[in-house]
């Protein structure tokens, strides 16, 4: 872990940057360039044989810049900072969250292996996991939200006799749903799985909390993965990924990037640099914004059930994972508006301020509607088991005026309101 002398805000200013190294410049100049001249041939060698791997560096030895689909000083600069929020050693970026996860379940999952995830996950995500990973004779065993440590062990025994998994990979809270799953009990099977030959990997997805509200490292996770699209960029103008962890595990993941040419580009990586420097302010203000729409939404009478971390029953034990793991509830919410998809489209196509995308953690408020649009690929039967029903809306919540925001609410909920007594109206008449 990262021993820190000031809080992680600080280090967004200047970790990995020297202003009189670069004319004075406060902030970093953009490294527009492909390749990277050497100063010798033999500099050049030194270079090539440490990132192929053909030897480890030699004490004092600094690994330089060679071609930016390897590194570039940017991203380097980012990945350093990103690495401050999980005390982790070190940091990859990538040019979309699927690359990087993507890249990191191909670094250490194999042909013949088995892989174990935690449903519900981004539906990109899900996609990839059970349609994808097959493919490349990867077995998939998913467990659901509630399943308990001896239910999981079951399953993965049901499912695939005799097999240890290479990877236990979470999404905590779970999209759309901020469903939770307990991190140390996770952890506990992945090390029951561990062998002295090769240890099952815990990956999770960060995406919804992180880096600000949820910290997975602290609770055993080997990696943490990330769509810096979302909270990371906060502006909807770049598409990222992210995974921080040990130096030795996301050694092996850049090598791999490398080859599969997911790296994140000198504009967007300075582009993130930017936006982490508002990281925390900007998360706090959401979570202050979302906390105001959500005491309005479980009041009103339109809606039938309200799916946000600040909202659970205080003695389940969703509320006691939140406890130990989370440190706000976040910004995202989802509910359940009375009908069916008719009204949650008429809510959706009369709600002004929002704007009606996909995509979360941007600095204005999103609305979407998961069955139809992100999760859409997600198979019937696991959306109802998870609450990805017809009448399911999610929210993003932004920057703007938390009053405007529930203002504009309830004016949508007006028109979804004639929908649904029109409905009943019609039902009535055919009874």
């Amino acid at each position: 872990m990262k021993n820190t002398t000031m809080s992680p805000e600080s280090y967004m200013m200047s970790l990995g940057y020297s202003a009189k190294e670069h004319q004075g410049s406060v902030k970093s100049p953009i490294f527009q360039t492909s390749t990277f001249a050497f100063r010798s041939a033999e500099e050049g060698k030194a270079f090539f044989e440490i990132a192929y791997g053909l030897r480890e560096k030699k004490e004092g030895e600094e690994m330089g810049m060679i071609y930016s689909r390897v590194d570039n000083p940017n991203m380097n600069i980012l990945e350093k900072r990103l690495a401050v929020w999980d005390e982790a050693e070190a940091g990859a970026f990538f040019s979309s969250g699927m690359a990087a996860i993507t890249t990191t379940v191909f670094t250490f999952v194999r042909p013949g292996d088995l892989f174990v995830y935690a449903s519900p996950v981004y539906g990109g995500t899900d996609h990839f996991f059970n349609h994808v990973l097959p493919q490349f004779g990867i077995k998939v065993v998913k467990f659901f939200p509630g399943d308990s440590e001896v239910d999981i062990l079951k399953k993965i025994e049901h499912e695939a006799p005799g097999m240890k998994p290479a990877m236990i990979y979470v999404e905590t809270p779970g999209n759309p749903v901020n469903s939770l799953v307990d991190l140390s009990m996770v952890k506990r099977i992945a090390d029951g799985f561990s062998t002295f030959e090769r240890d099952c990997l815990m990956v999770v997805d960060n995406t919804f909390l992180g880096p600000v509200f949820q910290h997975p490292m602290k609770f055993g996770a080997d990696l943490v993965v990330y769509s810096a699209t979302k909270f990371i960029g906060g502006h909807s103008d770049v598409i990222a990924g992210a995974c921080v962890g040990s130096a030795g595990l996301i050694g092996q993941i850049k090598a791999m990037r490398t080859f599969f040419g997911s790296q994140l580009d000198p504009n967007s990586s300075w582009l993130l640099m930017r936006s982490l420097e508002t990281l925390k302010i900007r998360m706090q203000q959401q979570v202050k914004n979302a906390k105001e729409v959500a005491q309005y939404l479980s009041n009103h009478p339109m809606v039938e059930e309200l799916h946000y971390l600040g909202n659970l029953e205080k003695n389940s034990e969703q509320y006691r994972i939140f406890e130990r793991q989370c440190e706000a509830p976040g910004s995202m919410i989802a509910f359940n508006i009375k009908g069916g998809e008719k009204e949650a489209f008429a809510f959706l196509n009369n709600l002004e301020l929002f704007k009606l995308a996909v995509s979360l953690g941007s600095t204005e408020s999103l609305a979407e509607h998961p069955a139809t649009m992100t999760h859409v690929d997600v198979s019937p039967e696991d959306r109802k088991r998870l609450g990805i029903s017809p009448n399911l809306v999610r929210l993003s919540i932004g920057l703007e005026n938390a009053g405007d925001l529930i203002l504009k609410i309830e004016k949508a909920f007006e028109k979804a309101e004639e929908v649904y007594s029109g409905s009943k109206e019609k039902e009535i008449t055919s009874y």
